[in-house]
């Protein structure tokens, strides 16, 4: 799995966002980008997000689907994700391989108006019969009718040829659309060559990439990665960045506002960040939409 690992962020970033902090003409540098909380719509999906969404992805401590390694506990990761509500968040990226949808369920259950956000999943299963389980299976967990957007989880390297090979499970998703059980289908890609053939299928409303102008934790150079994200816009594809701090790496947080700037050039329509905890999401908000 290439999803967040939250301790290594947390600690990669602690130093680089104090440093950074301290720079000058840090806190500027976002301007005139779109803000955090602006809402967004994913190309031609009609399905409005905040242009941050939080990500819930962490490194699994076993293969198996929900399998997941936590630094928080319950109470604390539902009430980051309530704390993100109140603060102007409307998307959640979430997934069935990372066990999060039961978190999100019992922050909409305490807080969260579930016809206010936007909810992203990801089915990791390749077999149709089995996304089609996955599914029914993640409604229920989610304690909703309708899933706003669901992707193929980690479509990578060896899966190049991906709308043959994975034409089943992805009519699953397409029936499931049909059905009104999902409103938009996609993929998340973790291969150059995956991510070449998006802008040409028109299955695909939306794609989740990852992005960011150092190619830390990418598919390939961010010239490259931007101009097929450029022509699937182009195509009315819905937009999403992800790895947009490269994973916590200190290279690229200490010059998030760059990231930033970079993402909104290509064109994204929201981006994921995942994070640790409260602080550390009101500390990139503010890096996103600095006081004037």
């Amino acid at each position: 799995m290439n999803d967040m690992d939250r301790r290594g962020f947390l600690k990669g970033t602690a130093g680089a966002l104090a440093a950074a902090a301290l720079m000058p003409g840090a806190r500027g540098a976002a301007a005139g980008l779109p803000k955090p909380t602006d809402m967004r719509t994913l190309g031609k999906t009609g399905i409005s997000c905040s242009y941050l969404g939080v990500g819930t992805g962490v490194r699994g401590s076993a293969p198996g689907i929900t399998a997941q390694s936590m630094a928080l506990s319950g109470s604390e990761y539902v009430g980051m994700l309530e704390h993100a509500y109140r603060k102007g968040v409307r998307y959640f990226d979430l997934a069935d391989r990372y066990g999060s949808h039961h978190y999100m369920s019992e922050a909409m259950r305490r807080s969260i108006p579930r016809d206010e956000v936007m909810l992203l999943s990801k089915v990791w299963s390749r077999e149709p019969d089995a996304v089609r389980r996955d599914l029914e299976r993640m409604r229920g967990e989610l304690s909703t009718d309708r899933i706003d957007v669901v992707l193929m989880h980690c479509v990578r390297n060896g899966e190049e040829n991906w709308p043959e090979t994975l034409r089943g499970a992805m009519d699953v998703l397409a029936e499931a659309k049909a059905k009104g059980h999902i409103r938009a289908h996609g993929v998340s890609c973790h291969s150059l060559q995956a991510l070449e053939r998006v802008p040409d299928e028109p299955w695909v409303d939306v794609v989740l990439a990852r992005l960011n102008p150092f190619g830390v934790n990418m598919d390939g150079p961010p010239e490259t990665v931007a101009g097929i994200l450029k022509r699937a816009r182009a195509a009315g594809k819905g937009l999403l960045g992800m790895k947009i701090l490269g994973e916590g790496k200190p290279e690229v947080v200490s010059k998030m506002e760059e990231s930033f700037r970079f993402a909104a050039e290509v064109g994204v329509d929201a981006m994921t960040i995942g994070f640790i905890g409260t602080a550390q999401m009101d500390e990139v908000m503010g890096r996103m939409a600095p006081p004037a």
